[in-house]
């Protein structure tokens, strides 16, 4: 014990009264990820490689707009939500904005981060853009608008009179808007999971909902079998009929995309010949490099009517296990007797197919599917886009100066529910290398600053620089649960000596479920300080709807 005491009080003099006035602040000089998969893919001048958008990016909607494409997915309790990318060419993605990155125009409060924005649509009519959207534990439905796809987007006007989820816009030859949304069924549910999609009138220059809502789908296919979860509603027209597109059948193993057609666009509509137009529940279990969970499609015609659909489907590394979370894939859509059909019966999606007819445009600085190395320097004045936090923060916490992220280590912690000093990237790969570089000075017990891999609040894994009992040690924690202890448990640790200020490297692999963590003190010198189960950051263990991110953070332990 004494020899603690000592230990301590000689670190506390090695800061002057005045630097510890100042915040407490980490510094990363870079941060570096890397990622490959066990089926290797990339696009090529003929054919183009699925999925489209690997990593998190769940419940994908597109549109056109002229020879453009637009595409928005969910972002669920993370800050700044909805991405939205532009491409040519449906192959090649980029991410020109935001729709919500100003912290007034939601608020996150302490949601789970599973809550939040579901499932976001966009279209465009007349010069402008319309997002759909629905904020699960704030204040439901709502329309963003924006003249530029790429931002601002306007502060939330909400829908009041349209509750469920997944609201979606129709714009009809004769002028008229429709909204089509997932709802509760009239009267009680018959069963768990019986659920109904509603249209109603939308007055698009008051942007608020008129006349009654109605009814067109009634939990799903064949009511008589207990469909579940019909939600994700689109209608398109074609030759004369109106076509509904839905989800059935929650968003896990069981999930599929399924028709019908109406010659009124508020029905009767009548279930197509052959549903679901898309699933991978009817092929077997145990196949190798499967994709599962398919479903919440949208189609697209491009500008040589040719049709397109994209949709979320995941890629487990084992049974039911995946990290990367839901992500976007693409398929051709054919039609037959005046049907559309993605997948046919018992067909596999592809990991990769003949490319869309369309001008080809350069693959995108931040590549968004196959192997990819990605280095960030923080040598801009703002963060990437691709970067994003613990909802909504209350100040600003963060800064780029001088070549270097800056993070104010702060109070708010991983486990706490809160908007701690974390910023993260989607884990886009099975296989992945996270690397930073970090220099941060510890003051008290409990201060930290490093590497994380995260699921949620709950499950998470960290290494980095820290004070333990008055002694500076780079350490690992984990937290993988909500029984456990909000700060994490210390799996190992290693004392550090020398320059409180040198650099101190970490990096975090990921090979499917085995995630290991190492750190040096000099370039290449890599010691591996421990493992974790990354088990604990798939949604299989830890719920939700979220796939891992991976990225830094700092925390002060002062009370």
């Amino acid at each position: 014990m004494r020899l603690k005491i000592i230990l301590a009080v000689l670190t506390l003099s090695a800061f002057p009264a005045q630097a510890q006035r100042e915040p407490l602040t980490a510094s990363f000089d870079w941060f570096r990820y890397t990622g490959s998969d066990p089926v290797p893919v990339r696009n090529t001048p003929v054919a183009y490689a699925n999925p489209i958008l690997q990593g998190f990016y769940p419940d994908p909607s597109v549109t056109r707009v002229g020879d453009d494409y637009y595409l928005v997915t969910s972002t669920f309790g993370y800050f700044p939500g909805i991405p939205v990318f532009h491409s040519k060419d449906l192959v090649n993605w980029t991410q020109i904005g935001n729709a919500i990155d100003r912290p007034e125009q939601l608020d996150f409060k302490q949601l789970g981060m599973s809550r939040g924005v579901f499932a976001p649509t966009i279209q465009a009519k007349d010069g402008v853009f319309y997002i759909l959207n629905t904020c699960v534990g704030c204040d439901g439905n709502f329309i963003l608008t924006a003249r530029d796809p790429a931002g601002p987007w306007s502060n939330p006007i909400w829908l009041p009179k349209v509750d469920g989820i997944d609201p979606s816009l129709f714009f009809d030859d004769d002028g008229r808007t429709w909204i089509v949304s997932n709802g509760p069924p009239e009267g009680k549910p018959l069963y768990e999971g019986h659920t109904a999609i509603w249209a109603q009138e939308v007055d698009l220059g008051g942007l608020k909902t008129i006349g009654p809502r109605k009814v067109i789908a009634n939990g799903g296919v064949d009511i008589s079998k207990k469909p579940i979860w019909i939600e994700g509603p689109h209608i398109l027209k074609k030759n004369g009929y109106y076509y509904l597109v839905a989800a059935e059948g929650g968003t896990e193993q069981g999930h599929s995309e399924v028709v019908f057609r109406s010659e009124h666009v508020l029905g009767p509509y009548v279930p197509g010949p052959v549903n679901p137009i898309l699933t991978q529940r009817d092929l077997p279990p145990g196949r190798r490099n499967p994709i599962t969970s398919s479903g919440h499609a949208q189609l697209v015609e491009t500008q040589n009517g040719d049709w397109w659909a994209t949709f979320l489907a995941v890629r487990p590394y084992k049974d039911n296990f995946f990290n990367t979370g839901r992500e976007t894939f693409l398929m051709p859509v054919s039609w037959k007797d005046g049907w559309p059909q993605i997948t046919r019966p018992g067909q596999a999606i592809p990991y990769s197919g003949a490319r869309p007819k369309l001008p080809r445009q350069p693959a995108p600085a931040m590549r968004t599917n196959g192997a990819m190395t990605l280095l960030d320097e923080f040598d801009g004045p703002e963060l990437p886009l691709h970067w994003m936090m613990l909802r909504n923060p209350r100040s600003r916490w963060y800064k780029m100066e001088e070549g270097a992220l800056i993070l104010t280590a702060r109070r708010e912690g991983l486990g706490d529910k809160a908007n701690p000093s974390y910023l993260g990237r989607r884990q886009q790969n099975m296989n992945a290398v996270a690397e930073t570089v970090v220099r941060f000075a510890p003051r008290h017990d409990g201060d930290r600053a490093g590497l994380v891999a995260l699921q949620n609040d709950d499950y998470w894994a960290f290494i980095g620089v820290g004070m333990r009992n008055g002694q500076r040690v780079v350490t690992l924690e984990a937290r993988k649960s909500a029984d456990e202890a909000a700060a994490g448990d210390p799996i190992a640790s290693r004392p550090l000596t020398g320059d409180l200020n040198a650099r101190i490297y970490l990096r975090i692999t990921a090979r499917g479920a085995a995630y290991s963590f190492a750190y040096a003190t000099a370039p290449g010198r890599w010691i591996t300080l421990g493992t974790v189960d990354g088990t604990i950051l798939s949604t299989q263990t830890a719920g939700g709807f979220i796939g891992a991110t991976m990225g830094v953070y700092a925390h002060s332990g002062a009370e």
